[in-house]
C-alpha cells in the first residue's frame, strides 16, 4: 500500500491493535489459557494487554511475536512492514532509520525480526508438476586487504566467478505453474563438500512433491536424479556449457535465473554487503516478496505469529 493508504488505514495505534487482533484471533479475542472467548477483554489503561475473567489470566495480544516486549511504537512497526514489501528490493537499515526515526540499532532489529517473520513458512513438499534449479553464488569484490601494500608484489587475483569460487552458493528452485520460489543457502556438510549431488537430492526431496519433472542444467551434481529412486524425479536438461539456454519444448532455467538477478540486485543496491550468518535471512525476504504478490501486508502479518 502507498503512504496515503498507510496513513488511512492505521491512523493511531489502537488501529493497529485492531487489525493485528483481526488477523492473529479472526476479530475475536480467545484466552490462551483456557481457551474460552467470553469475558475477555482490553484493559483500558492498556490496549496491548488483555484479561480474562474466567481463569484471571492476563496476557499480552503480542505474545511469541516479533512485536513482543518491544517499546517501538507499532505504528511503526507497520510502516517498516509496509516498506519491507512496497520496496521491489527491500530497505536498508540506514533509510529505515531516516524514515522512522529511530536508532540505526532498532532498524536494524526491526528489519531482521521481520525478516524471521518471512522464512516462518512451510515448504515441505510444496511444488509439484514442473520446477526449475538453479545455483548461484554471493560474495563481494576483492576488498582492500585484498591487496599486497608492497608495491613489488602482484595484487592478490580477484575471487573467481561461477562454480569453483570461495563465494557462498545459494540454491534455489522455482515452480512453474505458481512462480514460486524456494531458495536456500548451501553450506558445506562436515565433510567440506557443498552442492554434491545428495545435497541437491536432499533440497529437491525437501520442497518437491513425488513425480515431479525437474528442468536443469549439464551440472554434474545433477546427474544423481538420472539414476533410479524412490521419489521418481525426471530431470530434463539444457546444456550451458556449449551455449544452449532453451530448447524449442520449453526446458529452460531462466525463471530461477531471474530470481537470482533480481536477488543480486538488491544484494548490491540496497545492503551492499551480507555476512554468511545472516545471508539466509535475506533470501527468505526475496522468496517472500516473490511468493506473497497478492495481499502481502496480511500474510506477512499472520507468519509474524510463532507457535
Amino acid at each position: 500500500m502507498n503512504f496515503l493508504d498507510f496513513n488511512k488505514q492505521f491512523p493511531t495505534e489502537l488501529a493497529v491493535i485492531q487489525h493485528f487482533i483481526k488477523i492473529r484471533y479472526k476479530g475475536k479475542l480467545v484466552c490462551p489459557n483456557c481457551g474460552k472467548a467470553e469475558g475477555v477483554y482490553h484493559r483500558h489503561t492498556s490496549p496491548k494487554m488483555i484479561h480474562c475473567n474466567n481463569c484471571e489470566n492476563e496476557f499480552s495480544i503480542f505474545t511469541n511475536t516479533i512485536f513482543y516486549k518491544s517499546d517501538t511504537d507499532l505504528r511503526k512497526w507497520y510502516f517498516a512492514i509496509n516498506a519491507m514489501l512496497v520496496g521491489k528490493k527491500g530497505i536498508s537499515a540506514l533509510q529505515l532509520k531516516r524514515e522512522i526515526g529511530v536508532t540505526y540499532k532498532t532498524a536494524w532489529r526491526m528489519l531482521k525480526l521481520i525478516r524471521s517473520a518471512m522464512g516462518n513458512t512451510d515448504m515441505s513438499k510444496a511444488f509439484e508438476a514442473i520446477v526449475e534449479i538453479d545455483e548461484t553464488y554471493v560474495g563481494g569484490k576483492p576488498r582492500k586487504d585484498n591487496y599486497n601494500d608492497d608495491d613489488n608484489k602482484p595484487p592478490k587475483p580477484p575471487l573467481k566467478r561461477g562454480r569453483g569460487t570461495s563465494k557462498t552458493p545459494i540454491v534455489g528452485i522455482k515452480e512453474r505453474n505458481s512462480k514460486r520460489v524456494y531458495a536456500t543457502v548451501a553450506l558445506p556438510n562436515a565433510e567440506g563438500q557443498q552442492l554434491s549431488g545428495k545435497q541437491l537430492f536432499k533440497i529437491l526431496d525437501t520442497v518437491c512433491k513425488d513425480d515431479t519433472i525437474i528442468f536443469t542444467d549439464d551440472f554434474t551434481g545433477y546427474n544423481i536424479l538420472d539414476k533410479k529412486h524412490d521419489n521418481n524425479f525426471f530431470r530434463l536438461k539444457v546444456n550451458h556449457s556449449v551455449g544452449q539456454f532453451a530448447t524449442r519444448n520449453g526446458i529452460h532455467t531462466n525463471g530461477i535465473e531471474s530470481f537470482w538477478a533480481l536477488l543480486k540486485r538488491g544484494i548490491h543496491g540496497i545492503y551492499h554487503h551480507i555476512s554468511t550468518k545472516y545471508l539466509q535471512n535475506y533470501v527468505n525476504e526475496f522468496c517472500f516478496r516473490m511468493n506473497n504478490r497478492i495481499n502481502a501486508f496480511n500474510t506477512l502479518i499472520a507468519h509474524c505469529v510463532f507457535a
